[in-house]
């Protein structure tokens, strides 16, 4: 386990995970957490300082039972808290530049997704009644 390259990310998915299956039967999900925070900021022309509501996207990656949690579980705007590390890679584009991109490489997934809790009373419900 990493110490010192923690990161933890709570936020709303901002699509459905993105599943790809390797042949080796291994999977890794792909998704995107919107993290919203407000900001006191005072704008120019403005006597008082107003809150202002800034999100910031993460690039999330997840492997084994991580991209199986998502692949079963999560959906566009659920709840997710993503525990993991911070892993960057570089490349050159077709341009020759070299880009870097950055994501968080999920070492666990907690997630709060109502419709899931939904369909799971519902479930609860008709077997009492059986």
């Amino acid at each position: 386990m990493k110490i010192r390259n923690r990161v933890q990310v709570i936020g709303n998915l901002g699509a459905d995970p993105i599943i790809k299956e390797f042949k080796n039967g291994k999977k890794m999900a792909r998704f995107t957490v919107a993290s919203d925070e407000l900001n006191l900021i005072k704008r120019a022309g403005e006597e008082k300082k107003q809150f202002v509501k800034v999100t910031t996207w993460f690039n999330v990656t997840a492997w084994g039972k991580n991209a199986e949690i998502a692949q079963e579980r999560l959906c566009k705007g659920d709840e997710v808290i993503i525990n993991g590390s911070l892993v960057t890679t570089s490349f050159t584009d077709r341009s020759g530049n070299i880009r870097k991109i950055s994501e968080v490489m999920a070492e666990s997934i907690l997630y709060r997704n109502y419709r899931f809790e939904i369909e799971r009373h519902n479930n609860e419900q008709s077997n009492q009644r059986a």
